[in-house]
């Protein structure tokens, strides 16, 4: 009774499944814009191009295509000839075979050869007939052959029988690019097998329907046209992908290489390692190219992985670490004038290696030597490199040079490229530049886009009391607007934002803030701000007068990011939140300056021993503003600031 009622419970459980819908849901409504995926059989499979004629290294190309096509798991790759380089006798042809067929044992689906010239053509002495035939045959496999899988036949042509005549083999010559009459009834009869099948795919190793071979491939079109379903046809050896088009349905396709010479390195017209990637479905096929190495492991991408190459990427930038002079003047002159050996450092912050080539943006009027350099750092670690600079004085613009920087993170499993970045040289002012007189009085112009920037190392402030003041001068206040900052969950920094005034300084575990009661900065007119925090309170000044304060007592949180006159700087140590508008007499001090709650604003500040930073803004040299304090850092513009004989009213 139980083996009676098996197959009756194998037909109700088909009516179940039958009756079970293709989409699930317990929405009322939507479903209907979810379209359903087509049902049918459908499958992929890979085709090689030529391996040989390339370098040495070819054979890593040929490893990548490998793992590639794990990736893709398709069902079965087909090569289209020239496996090995050939051309010698039978010791080296057998252990070129070997190799190769050590790197396809590595794919986890099967392979179908074909043969090429480089696999049957002997040279050197005692040449057998047929030359390497017999050692194909015995390594590789039939000369020609044909595979069915999931109703579709993979059928593989011999193009090196050579002419039938002679037994002569070069592919130069139309008369040796002839299909013997064995050949071309064993593909006839083939054909007739497979006619009632979905699709028939064709391989060969020379593109025969291009007019170079001749034309003996008409009769062999003629047979495949008239079976009517052959689909494709690919072939390879000229070490480019093209398309032929289509002829009575079929689609001619030549692959290009995976590690074979290059006629050049042109991807878009062809000219790359890349393998043809072909989907097959009931109804016809599609085919795309894909270049070698285009596959990627998601698995490779780790969490980890991901998040420290986007901080090697932000954190990579060039320091001078030292301006040696070349010659008896100084490494950087007033006027303009450069001549010194340049030491560059790199810190890379992740747990593996990068690899970087610096290339200086040479051209007038800077001059490097050499025109780049490569640098491995290490993981962790910081490493250097060196340039010879020039610059001759000149009355153009001293701006500072650009450096190209093109980083390769050493992952575990693969090397990746990192954006490529353009970033200035920052070099170290001219020596002196603080005893620069200014004729006229002058003001820090700021457009909305641009600030002046001073590294942390350049900001000599120990922990403790600190007055920030300046004269201000806004043409526009609506949105965030930072003055003078140093802020990300650290540190101090004025801002004026939709007019309001506020001085914060992080103490602690939080930011103190002095805020005023609403805007009282008005565009179009000076004023003077004052920022203090004397370590028990921080207050805020206004035109002398005490606007805000806040009790507060701690230790200041330290950052390694830059001071920014004119903007707020975000986590990266980049400008944000600019100011519009003019800044005047910028001074940064390790004292209480200001005790009272009222005192009259001096019209130009002065430098003392506690002075870390004073900026009188009456003038540049080059890219740098002069700071008159003891410390001398002298901070960089940072896109158009500017300072223009001015006096304030």
């Amino acid at each position: 009774m139980l083996s009676r009622s098996i197959p009756l419970l194998l037909a109700l459980a088909g009516a179940v499944a039958a009756q079970t819908p293709r989409i699930l849901t317990n929405r009322a409504a939507g479903q209907e814009l979810l379209k359903l995926p087509k049902e049918e059989d459908t499958f992929g499979f890979v085709v090689f191009g030529d391996r040989t004629g390339g370098p040495v290294e070819g054979i890593k190309v040929l490893d990548q295509a490998v793992r590639d096509t794990n990736l893709l798991d398709p069902d079965l790759v087909l090569t289209v000839g020239d496996l090995i380089n050939g051309y010698n006798t039978t010791a080296p042809w057998m252990a070129q075979a070997e190799e190769y067929r050590a790197s396809m044992s590595k794919l986890r689906m099967p392979w179908y050869p074909v043969a090429g010239n480089h696999d049957v053509y002997w040279r050197g002495p005692n040449k057998p007939r047929g030359e390497h035939e017999g050692h194909y045959e015995e390594v590789f496999g039939p000369l020609w052959y044909a595979v069915r899988h999931k109703d579709c036949w993979f059928v593989v042509l011999y193009s090196d029988e050579g002419d039938p005549k002679t037994g002569e083999k070069n592919f130069s010559k139309p008369n040796c690019q002839r299909m013997s009459d064995e050949q071309f009834d064993w593909l006839k009869e083939t054909l007739k097998a497979a006619k009632r099948d979905k699709h028939v795919f064709v391989f060969l190793h020379h593109p025969r329907w291009l007019s170079q071979y001749g034309d003996d491939w008409q009769k062999v079109h003629k047979a495949l046209a008239a079976n009517g379903n052959v689909r494709a046809v690919f072939a390879g050896h000229i070490h480019y992908m093209g398309f032929s088009g289509v002829r009575d349905g079929i689609e001619y396709y030549t692959v290009a290489s995976v590690g074979a010479h290059l006629g050049m390195e042109a991807p878009d017209a062809g000219f790359l390692h890349q393998y043809h990637v072909v989907t097959v479905r009931p109804e016809g096929i599609k085919v795309a190219a894909i270049p070698v190495g285009g596959v990627m492991d998601p698995q490779d991408i780790t969490d980890e992985m991901a998040r420290e190459a986007l901080s090697v990427h932000r954190s990579l930038k060039p320091r001078v670490r030292s301006l040696d002079p070349a010659g008896r003047g100084p490494a950087i002159s007033v006027d303009g004038a450069v001549d010194a050996v340049a030491t560059i450092e790199f810190e890379n912050v992740g747990s593996r290696a990068i690899d970087l080539e610096v290339i200086p943006q040479d051209g007038m009027p800077w001059r490097f030597g050499p025109d780049h350099q490569h640098l491995v750092v290490p993981p962790k670690s910081k490493g250097q490199t060196t340039f010879a600079v020039q610059r001759a004085a000149s009355e153009l613009p001293f701006s500072l040079p650009e450096l190209e920087v093109r980083c390769d993170y050493l992952a575990k499993q693969r090397r990746v490229a990192l954006p490529v970045r353009s970033m200035k040289l920052q070099l170290p002012a001219p020596a002196g530049l603080e005893k620069v007189a200014s004729k006229h009085p002058g003001v820090l112009v700021l457009d909305g886009r641009s600030c002046l920037r001073l590294d942390s190392g350049d900001v000599a402030l120990p922990n403790g009391p600190i007055t920030l003041e300046c004269w201000c001068n806004g043409d526009d206040f609506s949105g965030r607007r930072g003055m003078v900052t140093k802020t990300e969950s650290s540190e101090f920094g004025i801002f004026c934002s939709d007019g309001v005034l506020d001085f914060s300084v992080y103490l602690g575990k939080g930011y103190v803030t002095a805020r005023s009661d609403g805007a009282v900065l008005k565009p179009g007119k000076w004023h003077h701000v004052a920022g203090v925090f004397d370590g028990k309170e921080v207050r805020l000044y206004l035109d002398g007068d005490v606007i805000a304060r806040t009790p507060g007592s701690g230790r200041r949180r330290s950052n390694r990011l830059p001071l920014l006159i004119g903007a707020d700087v975000d986590r990266s140590g980049n400008a944000t939140s600019y100011f519009t508008g003019k800044l005047d007499e910028v001074r940064l001090s390790k004292s209480v300056r200001y005790t009272k709650d009222s005192f009259k604003p001096a019209a130009k500040h002065k430098a003392d021993k506690n002075t870390v930073l004073l900026l009188d803004c009456d003038r540049m040299v080059g890219p740098w503003a002069i700071d008159r304090s003891p410390t001398k850092s002298h901070p960089t513009r940072v896109g158009q600031a500017y300072c223009t004989i001015a006096k304030r009213r």
